[in-house]
């Protein structure tokens, strides 16, 4: 399939704010809107690790909900906003610092609520955590500052 190119998709600043993508690292690296999929990429910063030497697993919780979130906002080209309503993450290997990757697929896409899965990747493919999540459907108009 081919990429999307980033000027075809909407403002990921106006789904997450400038600060929390330099926060997570976040960018995007493929997407195919009309089919509700998105792979974005994340940097795994050392003062993320908790004592073992690993990326803490809220901060992977966070690079999830960043990612199945996107997938939504580029489905509907940046008409609706997602705020997370549920979220059930399964931690499966250690995150080391350095890259990752998410990837988000949307399950269902309603009048008011959406299903996404999502799972992140080490650098080598190393499947490091699953999450299934529940979105509100809000218009952005009404919901981005």
């Amino acid at each position: 399939m081919t990429a999307t190119a980033p000027d075809d998709l909407p403002q990921w600043t106006s789904l997450f704010g400038d600060r929390l993508i330099d926060l997570l690292g976040w960018r995007l690296i493929d997407a195919r809107p009309k089919e509700g999929w998105i792979r974005a990429g994340f940097i795994g910063k050392e003062e993320f690790c908790a004592a073992g030497g690993f990326v803490q697993g809220g901060i992977l919780s966070a690079m999830l909900d960043a990612t199945m979130s996107a997938a939504v906002f580029a489905m509907t080209q940046g008409k609706m906003y997602p705020p997370t309503i549920s979220m059930a993450v399964h931690f499966l290997g250690p995150a080391r610092p350095g890259p990752i990757n998410g990837e988000a697929k949307v399950t269902q896409l309603g009048r008011s609520i959406a299903f996404i899965e999502g799972k992140l990747t080490a650098d080598n493919d190393t499947l490091l955590a699953t999450a299934s999540t529940s979105v509100r459907l809000v218009e952005a108009a009404k919901a981005v500052r």
